[in-house]
């Protein structure tokens, strides 16, 4: 590993996928998750040409039902993942580029009902490794 010095983040932060149409979403910095994960609802596969694609809608800010982004990507796989239950769930996992902390570059994505859940998105360390450190002490340090 290069000795490069690496941006701190706090353990939650402000995220964008543009690549979704969503400016802004607050994200939890989760290093007990592999995978990444974003709320979504009303998710349909659809057949494209010679592949699948996966239509889904979100409502990127915590408790606000009446603002709703759309999005239409193409379908990666199907991943068993364990959810915070300690359940099994097979979720659609997508690819999408991320911004934080000025820095831009593509993540893989499941996609899951997060509606009781705190945050809309958890990033996990797959996307994260290599590119920040955490401050498990501090929040939001992209907004700074």
């Amino acid at each position: 590993m290069s000795k490069t010095k690496l941006l701190t983040i706090g353990w939650r932060e402000w995220v964008a996928l543009p690549g979704l149409g969503i400016g802004e979403i607050k994200a939890k910095i989760d290093t007990g998750a592999r995978s990444s994960s974003l709320h979504a609802f009303d998710i349909h596969i659809l057949e494209f040409k010679d592949k699948q694609r996966v239509r889904f809608k979100v409502h990127p800010i915590q408790r606000d039902t009446l603002n709703t982004v759309s999005a239409e990507v193409d379908l990666i796989e199907y991943r068993t993942v364990r959810n915070s239950g300690g359940l099994m769930e097979s979720r659609p996992v997508i690819l999408t580029d991320i911004e934080l902390m000025g820095k831009q570059w593509l993540i893989e994505l499941t996609l899951t009902n997060r509606d009781a859940m705190g945050f809309r998105m958890l990033l996990g360390r797959q996307a994260i490794k290599g590119r920040f450190l955490i401050d498990c002490h501090q929040s939001f340090l992209s907004h700074s």
